[in-house]
C-alpha cells in the first residue's frame, strides 16, 4: 500500500509542480520501468524462457500509465488515488460477478458504501474534483483493473511483466511525439 500511495505521490509532485509533462513523465516511467525490469528477466530469458506477447495486456498497461499521467495534471494525489483505486476495484468486481463468482452481504455492503462514496466526491460542489481528471483516473483505474485481471495465472509474471513493459516502450515514445509540442523537463 506504501508503494501505491508513493506512486501517486510523486507523480503527482512532479506533474502537478510542472517540473515535466505528461507524456514525457509516462514515457520515463514506461522506460526506466522496461530496464529495471530487463535486468531482472534477463537470466530467465537467457534459459530460453519466452512468452507470446499479449497485446491486450500490453495496452491495458499503457492506457494505466498515460492516463494515470494526465490525469494528475489536475486532480490531488489523495483523490485521484482514490478514484483510480475504486475504478480498479469496480473492474474487477464487475468481471468476477460476470464470471459468476458468489459475493457475501458484506462485500456487496462495501461496495455500495464505495460507490456511494465516489458519487460524492465527484459531485459538482466545492471539493468536486475536475471532471476531466477524475475520468482520466477511472479509465486509468479501468485499464489497471483489467490488466490484473489479465495477469492472473500466468506461469512467469516477472517475465510477463519485463516484457509488457519493453513493448509499451514504443506507444510511450509515440506519445511524447505526439504531445511533443507540450514537452517540459527540467532537473
Amino acid at each position: 500500500m506504501l508503494a501505491f500511495a508513493a506512486n501517486s505521490l510523486l507523480c503527482r509532485l512532479a506533474l502537478g509542480t510542472q517540473l515535466i509533462d505528461a507524456a514525457s513523465f509516462t514515457t520515463i516511467r514506461v522506460v526506466s520501468g522496461a530496464l529495471a525490469l530487463l535486468m531482472l528477466a534477463l537470466p530467465q530469458w537467457r534459459t530460453g524462457i519466452h512468452v507470446p506477447v499479449d497485446w491486450r495486456a500490453v495496452l491495458s498497461l499503457f492506457m494505466y500509465m498515460i492516463f494515470f499521467s494526465f490525469a494528475y495534471l489536475s486532480l490531488s494525489a489523495g483523490t485521484g488515488a482514490l478514484i483510480l483505486f475504486g475504478a480498479v476495484q469496480l473492474t474487477m468486481f464487475v468481471v468476477a460477478l460476470r464470471n459468476g463468482e458468489y459475493f457475501p452481504f458484506s462485500s456487496w455492503s462495501g461496495l455500495v458504501i464505495a460507490i456511494l462514496g465516489l458519487i460524492y466526491l465527484v459531485s459538482p460542489g466545492v471539493t468536486a474534483p475536475d471532471p476531466l481528471g477524475a475520468v482520466l483516473m477511472a479509465i486509468a483505474g479501468v485499464a489497471w483493473g483489467g490488466y490484473s485481471l489479465l495477469g492472473r495465472g500466468v506461469n512467469d509474471p516477472l517475465v510477463v511483466t519485463a516484457s509488457n513493459f519493453i513493448y509499451s516502450v514504443p506507444l510511450a515514445i509515440a506519445s511524447s511525439l505526439l504531445f511533443q509540442n507540450d514537452i517540459k523537463l527540467s532537473m
